[in-house]
């Protein structure tokens, strides 16, 4: 912008002063030039009166005038504005000239003058000038008359006398300036010598330098290079700049000096003048002077007073306001200190919470995983359990009672494996022994419900499926019922009198702050209900303790169901211990036992009169204060009785609902049993269960215990989230905190907001720990008020307050709605039932006992309710899912039982046990339901244990018999691979066969000789087998002989035979109590049983003999028989299946006298119980025959008669039964003497004869049905005996049978492999050949041991190593080596003259004979050929590089691509960890090239054959001998500059760019070319021309246009911001091949050049790019440059030499022509 101001001043305005960019500010500081650019374009008429001084007076004016004008064009100018330029601040005048300059611009273009410009302008601004202006000059004005006044009063005051001209501070301040501008330009005067000087020095230096240079043409390469006596002119010229720009600030300091001397002799000069003025001024008399100043001096003091007053009055103000302020921002600064408090505070309270939920989420994690981890822990024992299983059984099925078994074991989460050994019991009761006893528990019950309810193990089998279960025996259960009900007295309490209230009764429960205070208060404005509140309860039970409450005569008007509770301290430091003991207290309401007896007792209330006679309540009061003051928590059940007494207090229809409380499953179970009483009736109910028997159901099932009413009619649930009562509490706070910062100051707090604060404080201390309580105490009163009855309902509490009251408003009015309903619908229901019992009062005909009468109206009841037909048959259903109490089994007992429940065909007379037939309940005496009822239970007891004992041990035995077996299986098994002595044998006939000498292998008498040394040997391994076969069979013969299966099957027949017992003792048993009964009934004594029980037999296991006085059981001996006098039966031959075993056959005559035995045993149990049942049948005979009285026919009515016949008629069946079954012997009974009796005497007997028959038939019936069942049971389990024995018989001979499999199977596998030896060793015979590997012969295997010989392998001839061949002209590896071992020797640094170097190679051609230096084909080549070759290697015309010859006559090899260059090179980078450009050669081979060795070349069959010769390797190692420097030790290879080779390609400017990528390091994308350049490099490319050779030609074309497809390829895929990589200008160097070259030391080293041809080009081409130190530039702009582009498409280096085709055509011509001769060879050599 200063330039073009400048040209334009300069140039256009032609201004009087020339100004420059530097001295822009100081030029136009005085507005001289300004005014004058102003005159030019005739703006300012008043320019003569501007002045050129530098004055203060001067600016002041300049600027005055300047003002108007500058506003008449709108540039912006005020008083800064001027301030600003006159102190030459910099851009302020640049900026004031370039706002004038675009005005004057604007004014150019429109043509207007000054007047016109200001005519228009509005009024108001040329107003606004104009006060401008006058305020400027007056304030000038103002300035000076005060400038004039001080003056006055400091010449009137002070009377100092003026000191000389040369003595004032100013005259010494200009000496000074002066001395300091004197020494400025002697030191300007000494530079100036001392550059004379120099640039003397420098151009004597000069012509010394070119004259040593003409002198010295000879030693040019000795002289320092010039590049330093360039840096050394550089560095003068840039001291020379530097003295230059000092000098030009020197004289800016120097005029600048000089300008403040000029402007402070100026202000002297005015300041002299205005002296001079002053005292002419005041040329007065001495007394106007003196009255002047005294005047001045007298307003001056007021002034003072006035300003000081006036700043004692402000400091007043300022220090209230400060005060004030200081008030507020300590206010603020504690409000803003508690909020950031707060916020922490709150912080803390989340991150508590949040740690607090994570590690209950923790902890519930840890129970999840501990339950999955045991899941999964008995899965796999599980899975182990039925591998073992499988183990055991030789991979069989697993029976679906045992896997039945172990599915129980997994459900119920008990171990499958063992944990302790329940055979000697344990001396402490540990873990796991009690473990082993829940399991062995478990087991027995389930096999005992199978058996009962003849289930799964216990089904029927298949010859019994036709026959039905037996039925139930309902007669023999009504007969227990019956005494168990008299043995309880009913403990129902009477009907309760009062009548249902309507008072509905609920709690509100949920977290703290969710609002139940709040919801209960608005619920309390809308209906009459009566909140209760704990704590509020307690509160005023220690109110009232406190203002002795006194008891009144009153009564309470409500009547609890349990009666008063609550009479004294005393009832309640009883019932506080009894719930210590039974309740666990619940968390925060601790109390031991301890602590509740001594609260009983030490710190009880005593109870005296004064403590009696208060009320309830404050006796509660009294006790909860006591706990309190002694830090404790009140027990739940005294905040129990607290809450109960309130609500005993209330009026009964008054409504109410508990404020947060239950809290804990303990206070819900209290408050339950406290106003309903669950408890005590649900352990009569479970009492009254337990008690109920098992084996035999009534007629009528007990009736289900109806679930009591709950103590709540309903509990809401105040649902809220953990965050949002923390962030209530925390608002909560925070409206206390903004309530304390905004009364701090006041002080009239009450004691309510103390105390308010208190509680929020604790209740913000105790938060997370209700929160905590409830998430842990919920879960399980959720259940409590869920599982009954469903009264619990949930509402989410995170909504409005409004909302939430509203909808707990409609929950209280639906439950209002549903409580009427239930009371209403429950009085209706007492009315039906009084209606209904005063309507079944039926008349009585007989005078009948109370309990007959009660008994008929239950029949009649049960008539009335058989709506539903099943009722009382309910519980009497058979496992197959039959009816029970109606057909009774066809098929008749081996006593000879008749059938007694034939299916009518016509409705006749209700059948005992039947749902029409009506029990007997005729009274028996009191004390016998005590006597019967244990003796019942004693007999439920001995049965069931009895069973589940002997299914123990059957389950127990079933594993110990496959255990067995299987040890069995493997103990024969390894008898069976015992070692044997066969190998030794082998072995030795080895040895002796290999020692034979070779010369008598081919003797016919010593083969014969061998084979029979071979025969001996077969003969004595077949002598070993034959001894091992009778070993094994004598094993399995002690096997079979052993005595387990016989004890075995002996154990388990007897398991069998208690099972039979345990039925015939039961039925004996019950046919004892049935006949103890009804004989009770009839009013008979019991008789007394002298007859032993009937025993089963048992089997005995051992040989002793034992006399029958020493045996409480009977013993069977078995007999077992020889197998000679065994016939097999058919059932027996399916058991052996198949051929007879003359072994097995006392197996199978031992089982079918076991069966016998079985069987025997069965059917004498079968008639022992038909013989109990004929006895008793007869004994009832002949007491009837001997209790029937002799009356005569003439006193009988025709109605005794009727009875008589009718009685007849049902005895007679009954008397033929007695008749078939046998008599028995009865007890003897007194004989009745005839009496005479009235007709209503006769009646009685009549009824009295009628009952007896109907106690008889009941009885009868009973015992046929406890008969039936008895005996259908015994037959099952003679059945499952039969089974099992036959199971496991048929196991053992398997077991048996495999034995003899395995015996028999290796034995012949043992043949056989002595066979296969002996074919073996003739063989070996026969060929007449030792047998070098080991001959092994083990139990059953043979074979010849390949890693073991006997003999040592004859040495092997060694391979000869691998020689590379001549193939198709291609340079062998040692021909390579040769040729840079000379190149090395001649030329070390790789380059050489083209002479040279195509003699060396004539050379090396014509004297090839013996030598070896080249293949055959390149013997043809001539001298021409030969300068053709050079041609293409020549670099700059005139050198050749040896290396890169090498390079391209030893291809093959595989042509990298670019990207493998570029991955090669980041490879050896990576191995280079120092970075230095060079790598050794194990890096080298580490790192690898892009191609590795022929890795499929084949191994030669042939020993004698060399190995194939891997040429890629060997040319790997090869690359790396000729590019690396081998004078340093180790070499060392520059690897950039041996990948600039391989960067060669067939195109040369491709091999220029991939070059580029090389030394860059990433790939450079090829530019677009321009057809001219295109067309050079297609001149340049085409070398030599094959017209001789049109194949080459299309070779190349074909290239040629290849390449090109790809370069178009490349060339559309070239990316926008590609090529941003920079390159140096020694890469460049580098690249182009004028990097740093040295001289070879030999005799071609004076033909080199030393300068690089591009070095100054390229120095050229970075300057013209913008890098004038040569920095590194971008690739992309580097590549813009057309030298560039024209050194790169005329670049040839890079090119592959294509040597091939002159090889090719050299031996074309040789063939066409003929061989050379020698003479040829030497002209040409010459």
């Amino acid at each position: 912008m200063s330039e073009i101001l400048c040209h334009w001043l300069n140039r256009d305005l032609k201004v009087s002063r020339t100004v420059s960019p530097k001295s822009f500010a100081k030029a136009f500081s005085n507005g001289y030039l300004i005014g004058e650019v102003l005159y030019k374009f005739e703006l300012q008429s008043d320019f003569s009166e501007f002045s050129e001084s530098r004055g203060s007076t001067a600016k002041l004016n300049n600027f005055s005038r300047l003002e108007p004008t500058l506003h008449l064009l709108g540039v912006q100018f005020d008083q800064n504005v001027a301030q600003s330029i006159i102190t030459e601040k910099p851009g302020a005048a640049t900026k004031l000239l370039y706002q004038l300059y675009i005005a004057l611009q604007k004014k150019k273009k429109t043509g207007l003058t000054g007047l016109e410009i200001q005519t228009m302008q509005p009024q108001t601004n040329i107003r606004l000038q104009e006060l401008r202006s006058e305020a400027f000059r007056e304030q000038r004005l103002n300035r000076r008359r005060q400038n004039e006044i001080m003056a006055k009063i400091q010449a009137a005051i002070i009377q100092i006398p003026k000191p000389e001209s040369n003595r004032t501070l100013k005259a010494l301040e200009a000496q000074k300036l002066m001395k300091k501008k004197k020494e400025a330009e002697d030191v300007a005067n000494e530079i100036k010598k001392f550059e004379a000087l120099i640039k003397k020095d420098l151009q004597a230096k000069e012509s010394a330098s070119k004259t040593s240079l003409e002198t010295t043409d000879q030693t040019t390469t000795d002289l320092l290079n010039t590049y330093s006596d360039d840096d050394y002119i550089k560095k003068i010229q840039k001291r020379l700049e530097e003295d230059a720009f000092a000098r030009e600030q020197r004289e800016k300091r120097r005029r600048r000096l000089l300008m403040d001397q000029l402007i402070a002799h100026e202000a002297q000069e005015e300041a002299y003048r205005e002296e001079q003025l002053i005292h002419r001024l005041m040329r007065q008399s001495q007394q106007e002077r003196r009255i002047a100043v005294q005047l001045m001096h007298v307003r001056h003091e007021k002034e003072v007073l006035w300003q000081n007053r006036i700043f004692r009055e402000k400091q007043y103000e300022e220090r209230r306001l400060k005060d004030f302020q200081d008030a507020l921002d300590r206010e603020a600064a504690l409000a803003k200190q508690a909020k950031i408090d707060f916020a922490e505070q709150t912080f803390r309270e989340k991150e508590m919470h949040e740690r607090m939920a994570a590690e209950r989420a923790q902890a519930r994690f840890e129970k999840h995983y501990g339950i999955c981890a045991e899941i999964l822990d008995q899965i796999l024992d599980l899975c182990t359990k039925v591998a073992d299983y499988r183990l055991l059984t030789n991979n069989n099925l697993i029976p679906h009672k045992i896997m039945h078994d172990w599915k129980e074991l997994f459900f119920s989460g008990k171990p499958i494996y063992e944990q302790a050994s329940l055979k000697h019991g344990a001396a402490e009761a540990t873990g796991e022994y009690l473990i082993e006893l829940e399991k062995r528990n478990l087991l027995d019950r389930n096999d005992y419900e199978d058996y009962k309810n003849m289930v799964g193990e216990w089904a029927l089998p298949e010859d019994m499926a036709n026959s039905s279960p037996p039925s139930n025996n309902y007669i023999l259960g009504h007969v227990l019922q019956r005494l168990i009900e008299k043995s309880i007295p009913s403990q129902d309490a009477a009907a309760e009198t009062e009548l249902p209230s309507y008072a509905v009764k609920g709690c509100l429960l949920g977290k703290t702050l969710s609002g139940k205070t709040t919801v209960l208060k608005a619920l309390q404005e809308d209906f009459s209900i009566q909140v209760l509140s704990i704590d509020t309860l307690v509160l005023e039970a220690i109110r009232a303790f406190h203002d002795n409450e006194q008891a009144s005569g009153i009564k309470p008007v409500r009547k609890e169901h349990k009666g008063d509770p609550l009479s004294g301290v005393k009832e309640i430091s009883r019932r506080q211990v009894q719930d210590s003991l039974s309740v666990p207290p619940a968390s925060g309401t601790e109390i031991t036992l301890k602590e509740g007896v001594r609260s009983s007792e030490a710190e009880g209330v005593k109870p005296s009169d004064s403590f009696l006679s208060l009320t309830v309540r404050a006796q509660l009061g009294a006790k909860s204060e006591q706990l309190l003051k002694k830090g404790r928590s009140i027990p739940d059940i005294l905040l129990v009785n607290i809450l109960v007494n309130a609500i005993k207090n209330m009026p009964v229809n008054q409504s109410w609902v508990l404020d947060g409380f239950p809290m804990t499953l303990n206070q819900a179970q209290l408050l339950e049993e406290a106003l309903t009483g669950y408890k005590k009736k649900c352990k009569e109910a479970k009492k009254k269960k337990a008690q109920m028997p098992t084996l035999a159901l009534g007629p009528t099932p007990s009736k289900e215990a109806t679930p009591l009413p709950s103590a709540f009619d309903f509990v809401i649930l105040l649902d809220i989230s953990d965050n949002t009562s923390l962030d209530r509490m925390n608002d909560i706070i925070a409206k206390e905190i903004s309530h304390e910062i905004s009364h701090e100051n006041t002080g009239h707090r009450g004691a309510s907001t103390s105390h308010d604060k208190s509680a929020d404080r604790n209740l913000r201390d105790q938060i997370h720990h209700r929160i905590v309580g409830f998430s842990d105490n919920w879960s399980l009163l959720e259940e409590w008020f869920t599982e009954p009855q469903n009264i619990l309902t949930r509402v989410n509490a995170e909504i409005d307050e409004g909302a939430l009251c509203q909808k707990v408003k409609e929950i209280f009015s639906t439950e209002i709605v549903n409580k009427k309903v239930k009371v209403e619908k429950k009085l209706e229901e007492k009315e039906t039932d009084k209606k209904a019992a005063s309507a079944e009062a039926p008349p009585t005909t007989s005078p009948l006992s109370p309990e007959a009468e009660k008994d008929k109206e239950s029949h009649l009841h049960r008539e009335m309710s058989k709506i539903s037909p099943g009722k009382g048959r309910t519980s009497s259903v058979s496992p197959k899912g039959k009816p029970q109490g109606g057909k009774a089994p066809a098929k008749k007992s081996p006593g000879g039982s008749a059938d007694t429940s034939p299916t009518p065909t016509a409705p006749g007379p209700p059948k005992p046990g039947s749902e029409e037939w009506i029990y007997v309940n005729e009274p028996i005496p009191e004390e016998l339901p005590s006597f019967l009822v244990p003796y019942w239970e004693l007999i439920e007891k001995s049965y069931i244990n009895h069973i589940k004992t002997v299914l123990r041990y059957l389950r127990e035995s079933q594993h110990t018999m496959l255990s067995y077996l299987y040890e069995t299986r493997t103990s024969f098994k390894e008898f069976l691979r015992r070692p044997d002595h066969k190998q030794d044998f082998v072995s030795q006939w080895q040895t002796d066969f290999n020692s034979v000498p070779e010369d008598l292998w081919e003797d016919e008498e010593t083969k014969a000789e061998l084979h029979q040394r071979v025969n001996d040997l077969r003969d004595r391994l077949w002598d070993i087998c034959d001894a091992r076969k009778e070993e094994a069979e004598q094993e399995r013969l002690d096997i079979i002989n052993e005595s387990w299966l016989q004890d075995s099957v002996g154990i388990t027949m007897n398991h069998f035979f208690s099972l039979m017992q345990a039925e015939v003792n039961r039925f004996q048993d019950t046919k004892r109590l049935l006949q103890d009964y009804y004989r009770a009934m009839e009013s008979k004594i019991p008789l007394e049983d002298n007859k032993k029980f009937t025993r089963v037999p048992l089997i005995q296991l051992d040989s002793k003999d034992i006399s029958e006085n020493q045996l409480r059981i009977p013993l069977v001996p078995r007999i077992s028989t020889s197998p000679e006098n065994v016939t097999i039966k058919p059932k027996v031959k399916a058991l052996l299946k198949g051929k007879i075993d003359p072994s097995l056959e006392g197996l199978e005559a031992n089982f079918e006298v076991d069966e016998k035995i079985v069987i025997d045993t069965w059917q004498q149990a079968s008639v022992a119980i038909s013989h109990m049942v004929a006895a008793e049948i007869h004994q009832r005979h002949i007491e009837e025959e001997k209790e029937t009285p002799p009356v005569d026919s003439k006193e009988k009515s025709p109605q005794s008669g009727t009875n008589k016949k009718a009685k007849k008629e049902k005895e007679a069946p009954k008397k033929k039964k007695a008749e078939k079954k046998g008599k028995g012997k009865s007890s003897p009974v007194a004989e009745v003497s005839p009496i005479t009796i009235s007709p209503e005497e006769l009646a009685e007997i009549e009824r009295k004869n009628e009952l007896k028959l109907k106690i008889k038939e009941e009885h009868l019936a009973a015992l046929h049905l406890e008969e039936v069942a008895t005996q259908f049971r015994l037959e099952l389990i003679k059945t499952k005996a039969l089974a099992v024995l036959e199971e496991l018989v048929t196991k053992v001979v398997d077991v048996y049978k495999f034995m003899e499999k395995w015996l028999g199977q290796r034995y012949l596998n043992e043949m056989a492999s002595i066979e296969k030896l002996t074919e073996v060793a003739r063989y070996y015979i026969e060929t007449a050949t030792k047998i070098q590997n080991e001959i092994y012969l083990g139990q059953e295997e043979f074979y010849i041991n390949g890693d073991i010989k006997v003999f040592p392998d004859a040495i092997p001839p060694t391979r000869p190593p691998p020689i590379e061949k001549e193939e198709n002209g291609t340079l062998t590896i040692e021909q390579l080596d040769n040729l840079r071992d000379q190149f090395l020797d001649m030329a070390p640094k790789g380059i050489i003259g083209n002479k040279a170097f195509t003699d060396i190679l004539f050379d090396l051609v014509t004297l090839n004979f013996g030598t070896n230096n080249f293949p055959s084909s390149w013997m043809h080549l001539t001298q021409p050929d030969l300068q053709e070759i050079t041609s293409l290697l020549t670099v700059n015309s005139e050198f050749v590089d040896w290396r890169k010859f090498l390079m391209v006559t030893a291809m093959p090899w595989p042509m990298p691509l670019e990207e493998e260059l570029l991955e090669t090179l980041q490879r050896f980078k990576y191995m280079d960890e120092a970075q230095t450009g060079t790598i050794t050669f194990e890096q080298y081979k580490q790192a690898g090239l892009w191609f590795t060795g022929d890795e499929d070349a084949k191994v030669p069959d042939n020993p004698l054959d060399p190995l194939p010769f891997n040429r890629q390797e060997h040319l790997i190692e090869f690359f790396f001998r000729l590019f690396a420097d081998s004078e340093k030790d180790p070499p060392l290879l520059d690897y950039t500059q041996m990948l600039l080779y391989f960067a060669c390609h067939p195109d040369p400017m491709e091999g220029v760019y991939r070059a580029l990528s090389v030394a860059v390091g990433t790939h450079i994308f090829r530019q677009i070319e321009t057809p001219m350049l295109t067309a050079e490099k297609t001149s340049i490319s085409t070398v030599s021309p094959n017209e001789e050779f049109p194949e080459a030609e299309e070779n190349v074309t074909r290239e040629e246009r290849e390449l090109k497809e790809e370069k178009d390829e490349k060339e559309e895929e070239i990316p926008e911001n590609a090529n941003t990589e920079k390159i140096s200008l020694e890469t460049l160097l580098k690249v182009f091949g004028g990097g740093n070259e040295v001289l070879d030391a030999n005799r071609f080293a004076s033909y080199l050049k030393i300068e690089n041809i591009y070095a100054e080009n390229f120095v050229k081409t970075f300057q013209d790019l913008g890098a004038k130190n040569l920095e590194p530039i971008e690739v992309n702009i580097l590549l813009k440059h057309p030298y560039v582009q024209d050194l790169i498409a005329n670049y040839v280096d890079y090119k592959i030499p294509e040597i091939k085709i002159i090889l090719q055509r050299s031996e074309h011509a040789q063939g066409s022509d003929g061989e050379r001769s020698p003479s040829r060879l030497t002209e040409e050599k010459k």
